[in-house]
C-alpha cells in the first residue's frame, strides 16, 4: 500500500517545473492529482504524462487570484472525485519582476503578492470547508528561504509575499488544527527548476556562482525532486503530529 492511496491532491501552478515534480511525486504515492495552472497547453502535457505513468489525474485551467475560478475548480474536483484531502499552494515565484527596488513598479508588487499570497488564501478558504467534511486534511504552502531570511534572485515583493505566506501557515494551523487540518510550509533555497531560474543562474559569473555555493554547507543547489519528497512527507501520515511549521530545505544555507 502506498502512502497516499485514496487521497485527492490539488497542486496549483503544477503544469511544469517544481509544481509538476510535486504532482508527480504525490501521484507515485497513490494520490489522484489535480493539475491547476494558467497554461492550458502545459496542463494537457502534464496530465498526459501522469496518466501514462498509470496515475489518475485531471487538469483545470485556473488563475489562483480569481476567486470565482478557484470556486469552480473545487466544485469540479468534488463532483468528479468526491473530496479534496491535500492542497499544495505552489503557484507563485518572482514572476519575472525586477529585483532592484528602484525598478519595482506597483503592478510588479501586486502581481507577486497576489499570486503567492492571495492565491494561497483563496485556495485555503475554499478547500478547508471540504477538508472539514472529510474529518481533516493537509495543506502545504510553498514558501522560500526568502520568507524568513533574504532572496538571492528576487526583490522585496517576493520576500514580503513569502513572509506573509508563512504567517498564513501558522494562523491557519492554529485555527483549524482542532478540525484535523494540518498546515505547514516548506522553504527551499534556489532550486534548479524553470527557465527563469536556470537563465538567472546561467547569467551569473563563475565567481558569483562560487560565492552562492560557498554559502551552502552541502555545496550545491537543490533539485525539484528533493523538494517534492519533503512535500510528500508533510502530506502523508508520517508527519501526522507536525503542523504550523516552515521547514527549510536549504542544504544548511540558513546557518550562514
Amino acid at each position: 500500500m502506498k502512502r497516499l492511496d485514496g487521497k485527492v491532491s490539488v497542486v496549483t501552478g503544477s503544469a511544469q517545473g517544481m509544481g509538476f515534480a510535486i504532482a508527480r511525486a504525490l501521484s507515485k504515492e497513490g494520490s489522484k492529482v489535480v493539475i491547476c495552472d494558467i497554461n492550458e497547453e502545459k496542463i494537457e502535457q502534464a496530465v498526459s504524462e501522469l496518466k501514462n505513468g498509470d496515475a489518475e489525474a485531471m487538469g483545470v485551467l485556473m488563475d489562483v487570484t480569481r476567486k470565482v475560478q478557484v470556486i469552480d475548480m473545487v466544485e469540479q474536483v468534488v463532483k468528479s472525485w468526491g473530496s479534496i484531502h491535500i492542497l499544495v499552494n505552489n503557484a507563485g515565484g518572482a514572476l519575472n519582476t525586477p529585483h532592484r527596488l528602484d525598478e519595482i513598479e506597483e503592478e510588479h508588487w501586486d502581481l507577486v503578492v497576489n499570486v503567492n499570497l492571495k492565491g494561497a488564501f483563496l485556495c485555503c478558504q475554499q478547500i478547508i470547508p471540504v477538508m472539514v467534511k472529510n474529518g481533516g486534511g493537509t495543506i502545504i504552502n510553498m514558501s522560500a528561504l526568502a520568507g524568513h531570511w533574504r532572496a538571492s534572485l528576487a526583490g522585496v515583493q517576493y520576500t514580503a509575499a513569502k513572509a506573509g505566506l508563512e504567517g498564513l501557515t501558522r494562523q491557519l494551523a492554529y485555527d483549524w488544527g482542532p478540525q484535523g487540518i494540518r498546515v505547514n510550509a516548506v522553504a527551499p533555497t534556489v532550486t534548479m527548476t524553470g527557465d527563469r531560474i536556470k537563465s538567472l543562474w546561467d547569467s551569473k559569473s563563475e565567481e558569483e556562482k562560487r560565492r552562492i555555493l560557498e554559502q551552502i554547507p552541502l555545496r550545491r543547489l537543490s533539485t525539484p525532486d528533493e523538494i517534492a519528497a519533503v512535500v510528500v512527507f508533510l502530506a502523508s501520515g508520517e508527519s501526522s503530529y507536525i503542523t504550523g511549521i516552515t521547514l527549510d530545505i536549504s542544504g544548511g544555507r540558513y546557518l550562514r
